[in-house]
């Protein structure tokens, strides 16, 4: 049932410590899967609408575990059940999307594994009131913000808040650790080099369309303070993305807070209804629900390309030995980082921009990914996740290379920067 009911701040503030960071022993693990749908006979052709809807309704009849949802053009996304090991998400994922696949094959349509679409401009399918207000409002500030919604598909790995105690899976420890792991993250697992065709300058050009958008719903929260009281100063001061109302269009502001919203009443006082909306129309790196949302990791490549990014992750933080020693690993490129928010920091723009051709980066993947398979085995990961990170780890990050490097070799001949 809607909650229509007017929150004052003070409720706001405390609706926000309570849903956002639920602390507890780390044993939940959920995946969410982006995915691009093109045609595979003909990848640069936009695909009709009328193929879309199909495959959309095809798609939502299926008896998938996870829920299926659709990004505004067209990407599929599969949000898995919170499971209680690496092994069963990944079993349970891997299930569902072999039934996705089957049915977009007979469609003629297939799933691309890139972080941005390389083929094809943006094209929005989608035509909700929540959809064309957030177009209008990015939009203003240019167009990055229509080429995330419409052209980009990520891996995005959900672990626990963590302990409410200090140590190594405390949750201050893993609300830090995310930030810093978080580039090395995008480093390692970049694949998005190019624009309908052509080579952007960014391994990760889906990481560089976030870092060009509003700062005040797409970067970090200030660092240095409590994470609960530092999310809840992001969300009550960022933007108001939209004002919804049942009879008449949806009111598209310019500049207003949330904050401001809520001390003026104008045009209406908001709910909690609202509240919760305007949480779901933020995207920074790391996005707290309950749970921690890892958002910064492109789309993978293959059949089970995504199962590496959510291994790696769910080793690092779940593993209390791992967690401790990335911690150490990943601590001094805050210095790196600096005192800007991810992902506009130098940290992050070098982690977009070279991969793991970066030499900081490269060192600091080598040692989390290594420390990821010594702990795979302790978290009860099959031997197929295990081989699928080692297989990983020789290919791309102990050579200092990125999935987005196989892209660029046909157009650029060379491996190093581009």
């Amino acid at each position: 049932m809607p909650d229509d009911k007017a929150i004052s701040e003070a409720e706001m503030e405390a609706r926000l410590h309570g849903i956002c960071f639920k602390t507890g022993p780390p044993r939940r693990i959920g995946v969410e899967l982006e995915w691009l749908m093109y045609d595979p006979h003909d990848p640069a052709r936009p695909i009709e609408a009328a193929r879309l809807e199909a495959a959309v309704t095809a798609l939502r009849g299926l008896p998938l575990r996870s829920a299926i949802t659709f990004e505004p053009g067209g990407q599929v996304e599969l949000s898995s059940l919170p499971a209680d090991s690496l092994t069963a998400c990944v079993e349970s994922a891997a299930a569902d999307l072999v039934l996705v696949r089957s049915v977009l094959t007979g469609l003629g349509l297939g799933l691309a594994g890139h972080g941005h679409d390389p083929w094809r401009p943006p094209r929005r399918f989608l035509t909700t009131p929540r959809y064309e207000c957030m177009e209008t409002y990015f939009d203003r500030r240019g167009p990055a913000g229509r080429s995330m919604m419409c052209n980009t598909a990520s891996v995005q790995v959900c672990v626990d808040a963590g302990h409410e105690e200090p140590g190594p899976l405390g949750m201050a420890r893993r609300w830090r650790l995310a930030h810093l792991l978080g580039a090395v993250l995008t480093a390692a697992f970049a694949n998005s080099p190019l624009r309908q065709g052509r080579p952007t300058g960014y391994r990760s050009t889906r990481q560089a369309l976030w870092t060009a958008m509003e700062p005040g719903r797409t970067h970090a929260p200030a660092d240095g303070r409590d994470p609960r009281a530092a999310w809840a100063h992001y969300v009550l001061d960022a933007p108001v993305m939209a004002i919804r109302d049942e009879k008449a269009p949806w009111t598209v502001p310019s500049g207003v807070t949330f904050r401001q919203w809520a001390r003026t009443a104008l045009p209406r006082p908001p709910t909690h209804d609202d509240l919760d909306f305007h949480i779901s129309t933020l995207f920074p790196p790391v996005r707290p629900r309950g749970h921690l949302e890892l958002r910064m990791i492109d789309a993978q490549g293959g059949e089970d390309g995504w199962i590496v990014p959510l291994a790696v992750t769910v080793a690092l933080f779940d593993d209390p030995e791992a967690a401790e020693t990335v911690y150490r690993v990943v601590k001094p490129l805050a210095e790196t980082a600096g005192a800007r928010p991810a992902p506009a920091n130098p940290l992050w723009r070098a982690a977009a921009r070279h991969g793991l051709a970066d030499p900081e980066l490269r060192t600091a993947a080598a040692s989390c990914f290594t420390t990821a398979l010594d702990a795979l085995p302790r978290i009860g990961a099959s031997p197929a996740i295990t081989a699928a990170v080692a297989a990983f780890t020789d290919r791309y990050v102990l050579r200092g290379r990125c999935p987005a490097d196989d892209l660029l070799a046909p157009l650029t001949g060379k491996e190093g920067r581009s």
